[in-house]
């Protein structure tokens, strides 16, 4: 792979209801830290990449709100629909085409804007599943039922996921949602969906975020503290829930093992030292980091319980306090990629992973897990 990093980052704070602050407003605070953080001004950027998507901003062409903002007046602008990692993804192939020099991609959403079980029930075909009243939580309870059954994993354990990054976010000033909380308070908590309850779900939130990728030569010039991308992949499984086996993230196996490749790890249990991951529910967390091969398929509640994934464990997993304690849906990937970048800099302050040289973030899009995004990335070339 080409050279390429991100040299700039910039995110609001996380909050169920931004209800002062248009989409525009968003993406303007994010864009304008993203580039003091790069030591950069607006003329410096060749090209923006804006994530939206029309149904969570009520609105059709989302994207045309937050043009300007995003800077993209006299230059060339495209946009994305879905999760920012695919966003990024699409930025970073025109850094690595020649044609651009840097790309500043930005990703915005407004939770509290929008009801989510109608926008999410859209997204099932609309002849055999959306009559059912299907939505996103509905189906991921089904694929935590297929996976909890596949591995023995209990809601005791899958809970304890909960506790974890709750705890985390204590740390983090951008989180929407820090506790502290037991094991006994996730499961004493409304059930939403069995097995799910309200505590094992993410929470209806507004956020942006914007990053800034550049070639190396830019990279260089403008910044003394860039974060290589090492490995970069995605992949979709299939649309229908009865095509898949719900129990595994077969596509998200095949995106991690492309990235890891092309990263040259050959062994990522030990080569990865902090993870960022889509964890919109608790089961998600082990579900994806056994499909990315952090552990061992059905062993992740295992080291779960005894502190593995803990910040201070061989593998901190979501040390942000992850989705589950703030989850703007478009910006969730981006912002993964973001706090990998906070980590590798030595910038995430009392949430930091000491020694964190090489991490991984993870983006998600479509319903159960379809698609997955995965970046490596890391503090040297």
């Amino acid at each position: 792979m080409e050279n390429a990093a991100i040299i700039g980052i910039g995110m609001t704070k996380i909050e169920a209801n931004k209800v002062r602050e248009t989409f525009a407003d968003m993406v303007w605070e994010a864009v304008n830290k993203a580039l003091n953080d790069a030591q950069m001004t607006i003329n410096d950027i060749d090209n923006i990449i804006t994530t939206s998507n029309d149904f969570w901003d009520g609105r059709t062409i989302s994207c045309m709100a937050v043009g300007d903002a995003s800077g993209a007046r006299n230059k060339n602008v495209s946009c994305v629909e879905g999760d920012g990692t695919f966003g990024a993804f699409y930025g970073l192939t025109r850094v690595l085409s020649g044609s651009y020099g840097t790309t500043l991609v930005t990703a915005h959403s407004k939770g509290s804007e929008s009801i989510s079980s109608l926008i999410t029930n859209a997204a099932f075909d609309p002849i055999y599943d959306r009559s059912l009243g299907m939505d996103m939580i509905t189906a991921c309870a089904m694929q935590a039922t297929a996976y909890m059954y596949r591995t023995g994993t209990t809601s005791k354990q899958i809970a304890q996921v909960s506790v974890k990054n709750h705890g985390n976010a204590k740390n983090n000033p951008m989180s929407q949602l820090p506790m502290d909380i037991t094991v006994e308070d996730v499961l004493n908590s409304e059930m939403i969906s069995d097995p799910l309850h309200k505590l094992d779900c993410s929470p209806v939130s507004d956020g942006c975020c914007a990053i800034i990728i550049a070639n190396k030569d830019r990279a260089l010039k403008y910044n003394d503290k860039p974060v290589w991308i090492k490995g970069v992949s995605f992949c979709s499984d299939s649309y229908f829930l009865g095509d898949r086996d719900l129990s595994k993230a077969a596509s998200l196996t095949k995106a991690t093992n492309a990235a890891y490749k092309m990263a040259g790890i050959n062994n990522p249990k030990d080569e990865i030292q902090v993870a960022e991951l889509y964890d919109a529910f608790t089961y998600q967390e082990l579900m994806w980091l056994e499909a990315m091969g952090l552990c061992d398929d059905g062993k992740g509640s295992e080291l779960l319980e005894n502190k593995y994934f803990d910040i201070g464990g061989k593998l901190p997993v979501n040390p942000s306090g992850g989705l589950l304690s703030g989850h703007p849906v478009i910006a969730a990937g981006l912002i993964r990629i973001a706090e990998i970048v906070k980590q590798l800099r030595g910038e995430a302050g009392k949430y930091q992973v000491h020694g964190a040289k090489l991490g991984v973030a993870q983006g998600v899009n479509g319903l159960a897990g379809q698609s997955h995004c995965v970046w490596v990335l890391g503090k040297e070339k």
